[in-house]
């Protein structure tokens, strides 16, 4: 089959070999596959993403020195299945699952993997049990949107959002924009949203953003001040007298940037007894100053990935509408534009997300 491969560090076109089903397993052909910027990173820092899995006990264990085949944001068309499987979906049906393989040694990856190509190739084998029909004549490019959003609402669930919260989102990446969608299906207002750059500004408020801020010319933190004052004086709690007011309400800031230094400025900027969600994922040594946590009591949550739950919950939430993530998709490409993509994603004034296409010509 051909495919897009990570060889030596750079992204090469080869055929290589179609993978086969195991036991209840099924093979696929992909139709639709979003670049994550997760790819982006482990293409630059594909040593530090495998040391850092094998120091963490993370999944992302490869083999650097062999072929690997990226891509786990699809949407796939089922072709067979391996021994053992029910086959209760027939050929030719449009399917999402999660990324990974569940075997009787333990869970593989799909994408960052030696052995399971994701879907920057023309096929790929998942497991048949994490299938989920594509519903509701959703379209392939958008069922194929499920993985990246399932991100963003996995975050907001952690953060435990109460009434009175107001979120703070700091980056707006696909991350960034998946996080902001989440808030609005949520209902959570108002949204603060920042970012340097203005097509980002631009799509945040696309996704449900209240306000866009550009850091450059406005500190995100004050701007959340500004909109994060009680409606109804009568429902602030008491300030103490020593504190000048309005009451502010409790302050969700989320980390969607994954650069070194962001988690060190959001601790010295957010306000006292504020959450720090981090879904950024930085792939670099990084440092903070304990103390700004301590005086101020903040409350810092990693987050990875999504589970099964959200991951189906996400699907039905674009099937029914109830999420739109068609700003997210700026471009396609087929398996020959892949490399010239993630070049092209480096620039946030030129794309979000770009969908491959392996089959297309």
């Amino acid at each position: 089959m051909r495919a897009t491969v990570m060889r030596n560090k750079k992204l090469v076109v080869a055929d290589i070999a179609t993978p086969e089903p195991g036991p209840g397993e099924v093979l696929v052909k992909t139709l639709a596959c979003g670049i994550c910027g997760s790819d982006l990173h482990a293409l630059k820092y594909a040593d530090r993403l495998v040391e850092g899995a094998r120091r963490s006990g993370g999944p992302f264990i490869m083999d650097l020195k062999r072929d690997i085949v990226m891509g786990h944001e699809f949407c796939a068309e089922v072709v067979d299945y391996g021994v053992n499987s029910k086959r209760r979906l027939k050929a030719g049906t449009r399917v999402c699952a999660m990324p990974i393989l569940i075997r009787p040694s333990g869970i593989e990856t799909v994408g960052y993997s030696n052995d399971n190509p994701g879907g920057y190739g023309e096929y790929m084998r998942l497991s048949e049990a994490l299938l989920l029909e594509v519903p509701n004549g959703l379209s392939t490019e958008r069922a194929a949107l499920t993985e990246p959003l399932a991100v963003g609402y996995h975050a907001v669930a952690k953060a435990n959002l109460g009434a009175d919260d107001a979120p703070l989102v700091i980056g707006c990446g696909p991350v960034g924009l998946s996080v902001i969608a989440a808030l609005k299906l949520k209902g959570v207002h108002p949204i603060v949203a920042a970012d340097f750059s203005p097509r980002r500004r631009a799509l945040a408020l696309r996704m449900g953003a209240d306000i866009a801020v550009d850091p450059k010319e406005k500190s995100p933190h004050e701007s959340w001040r500004a909109m994060a004052a009680y409606s109804d004086p009568a429902k602030a709690p008491p300030l103490p007298p020593w504190l000048p007011g309005p009451a502010l309400r409790p302050a969700v800031i989320f980390e969607c940037v994954g650069v070194p230094g962001v988690i060190d400025s959001i601790m010295t900027a957010a306000p006292s007894n504020a959450r720090v969600v981090v879904v950024g994922v930085c792939m670099e040594q990084d440092h903070f100053e304990p103390m700004f946590g301590i005086n101020k009591e903040l409350n810092i949550q990693f987050v990875l990935g999504y589970n099964g739950e959200e991951f189906a919950t996400t699907l039905h939430n674009l099937a029914q509408g109830t999420v739109n993530g068609d700003p997210l998709i700026t471009g396609k490409v087929g398996v020959e534009g892949v490399a010239q993509a993630f070049e092209d994603l480096a620039s946030p004034e030129t794309h979000a997300k770009i969908i491959v296409e392996p089959w297309r010509s």
